[in-house]
């Protein structure tokens, strides 16, 4: 695959795609691969709590990626590792998406991401995986470089 997309760049431009019904209430349910997942508002925004938080999804959108591509990475190195679990948190003030402060951020004001690796890897191979987990960690990057976004909207 790597030497294809040496030879044909153009091969290696794919455009990724999620599409969601708007549902009863406040929700929307998601595609979600295999799975339909059903978001809605969170309790702090006046959900109820049964529907899926999007803040929420961003995070876990982030701990997969990131534990597949620490994973790859460690295949890579040749670092063992036994067993693991990564983590995001993320930090919103939902005084913004409400619109109760405008000075008040509408989304996360910061994302934190751990791992906590059962390995026996030195501390110059821990550096590296971490260091190589983010920078090809899709959704980190999206998230670390802010991606051109637009948006419309259609009626009929």
């Amino acid at each position: 695959l790597k030497q294809r997309y040496r030879d044909q760049p153009g091969a290696a431009l794919v455009t990724l795609a999620a599409t969601g019904a708007l549902g009863d209430g406040v929700s929307c349910s998601v595609h979600a691969g295999r799975a339909i997942s059903e978001a809605g508002l969170h309790p702090a925004s006046g959900g109820d709590g049964s529907l899926l938080c999007s803040g929420d999804m961003l995070l876990e959108a982030l701990v997969a990626c990131a534990g597949v591509t620490l994973r790859a990475v460690a295949t890579s190195l040749g670092v063992e590792i036994a067993a693991g679990s990564v983590r995001a948190e993320g930090d919103l003030d939902f005084r913004g998406t409400l619109g109760v402060d405008r000075g008040a951020p509408v989304g996360f004001s910061a994302v934190r991401m751990s791992f906590d690796l059962d390995t026996d890897a030195d501390e110059e191979q821990l550096t590296a995986l971490l260091n190589l987990t983010e920078r090809y960690c899709v959704v980190y990057q999206t998230l670390a470089n802010g991606p051109a976004l637009s948006s419309s909207l259609t009626v009929g």
